[in-house]
């Protein structure tokens, strides 16, 4: 039976003819060429995607090892060593220069004259007396007393030690006198001048002296900065979130206001900036520099990011949550405070925390309505006069003395470290909070 099948199957089946078979052939090899050429064309795509990757890596490596060869050394200053005899004299009249000097002749004894003395004396930094005047005002017993102190080194000095100055230069083209380097080679061999720790980078303000400089004021300004804006911005912006995604009708206004917030999600960081000058300053009068009208305008640029990922948070949450929570007799609003609001919050989190970072890092709002200022001491409220961070980092880009080069450096790796923190801080909550449906 089996092989009856079998014939009837051959006899209804058409063998192929002499003309049909190269035909045939032709069709494959076609369809093989092109086969290969679209795994050929797959793999430079690969090729070309991994090379970009590599590409973008490489300049991201060469952009902060360049930051960190420049700022490492910030982390450090110089420090030179002096035996001070406390003359209760000297320290009632407060001339704690004279105290100095006394010491760090004391060192020198064979340079006696005016020219000699006056190459010692730009050896500390200006700030040296009133590092020991604090000391005194803490421990008034010291009066009298002969106290060995290491006090701070002159911004030249300190980048001599660094070797930030080419040796090999002649004197005109080194930047730093011949007399200075003998003076610190000499300093360096009696084991007088070493470097240490730079704490004055985190607690101090900002200083004309590239050695006094530091950026506690600006991260203090930053951090009243970020205060204003996230009690601003994040309740107003879950509010409206909310309104909009639970509760506001779908009709033509209601559409007119989210286009609007999609737009002021785009525009220029710098059209806040004028909008807080015209506004805040101009119209309302309120403080220039001060953090408060930073916080200001750092909150109307952020609340449309805030708006938008807290609705994209919302609308993730399932349908079938508010059906269950409404099924069971729960109102709208206890719906959404109950149920829907703690689904959404990790994504509400993410949104809140890249948005204070877009905040942390931005400048040129903080410019236009004065925040550029030279703020010495840090500040302790709201309406006291500061700046920021970044703006910070500005102001010491612009300055001429090569010490602030790594200051600049060594603020943008702070700025930078801070900003990885948050981001990581969003990615980490999203991944530890984040439901999947």
């Amino acid at each position: 039976m089996t092989d009856l099948v079998e014939r009837d199957v051959a006899a209804v089946t058409p063998s192929p003819s002499p003309s049909t078979a190269p035909k045939s052939r032709l069709r494959s090899e076609a369809f093989a060429r092109r086969l290969r050429a679209r795994h050929a064309a797959e793999r430079r795509f690969r090729l070309a995607g991994a090379a970009a990757v590599a590409l973008a890596a490489l300049i991201l490596v060469l952009l902060l090892g360049s930051i960190v060869a420049k700022g490492a050394s910030a982390f450090l200053e110089a420090r030179i060593r002096l035996e001070v005899t406390l003359d209760p004299a000297e320290v009632a009249d407060r001339n704690y220069t004279a105290l100095l000097r006394r010491a760090l002749y004391a060192q020198f004894p064979q340079v006696t004259d005016r020219a000699g003395r006056r190459v010692l004396n730009d050896l500390l930094s200006s700030g040296a007396p009133y590092e020991i005047e604090a000391m005194v005002a803490k421990t008034p017993a010291l009066a009298g007393t002969t106290q060995t102190i290491w006090v701070r080194a002159d911004d030249q000095i300190d980048q001599l030690v660094k070797g930030a100055y080419r040796r090999d230069l002649p004197e005109s083209e080194r930047g730093i006198s011949d007399a200075k380097v003998a003076a610190a080679d000499a300093l360096l061999a009696s084991a007088a001048l070493a470097q240490g720790f730079n704490t004055t980078l985190f607690t101090a303000g900002d200083s004309r002296e590239p050695e006094q400089a530091g950026i506690g004021g600006a991260i203090v300004g930053s951090l009243l900065t970020l205060l204003v804006t996230m009690a601003l911005s994040v309740p107003t912006g879950i509010a409206a979130a909310v309104y909009l995604e639970e509760f506001a009708p779908k009709n033509r206004w209601t559409d007119l206001i989210e286009v609007n917030i999609n737009n002021l999600a785009a525009v220029p960081s710098i059209i806040f900036g004028l909008l807080g000058l015209a506004v805040f300053l101009g119209f309302f009068g309120m403080p220039r520099s001060a953090p408060l009208v930073g916080g200001l305008v750092m909150a109307l640029m952020t609340l449309p990011v805030i708006i938008i990922a807290s609705r994209v948070a919302l609308k993730a949450v399932p349908p079938s949550v508010r059906e269950a929570a409404l099924g069971i007799g729960a109102s709208p609003l206890q719906t959404v405070l109950h149920h829907v609001l703690p689904l959404a919050l990790p994504g509400i989190l993410t949104g809140t925390i890249i948005g204070m970072a877009r905040a942390l890092g931005e400048t040129a709002p903080l410019l236009m309505i004065g925040m550029v200022a030279f703020v010495v001491d840090i500040p302790h409220g709201l309406t006291d006069s500061a700046t920021v961070l970044p703006v910070q980092i500005y102001m010491w880009a612009d300055s001429p003395e090569r010490a602030f080069t790594e200051r600049t450096s060594a603020a943008i790796l702070i700025l930078l470290g801070v900003l990885i923190l948050l981001n990581g801080a969003a990615v980490i909550l999203r991944k530890v909070f984040e439901r999947r449906w």
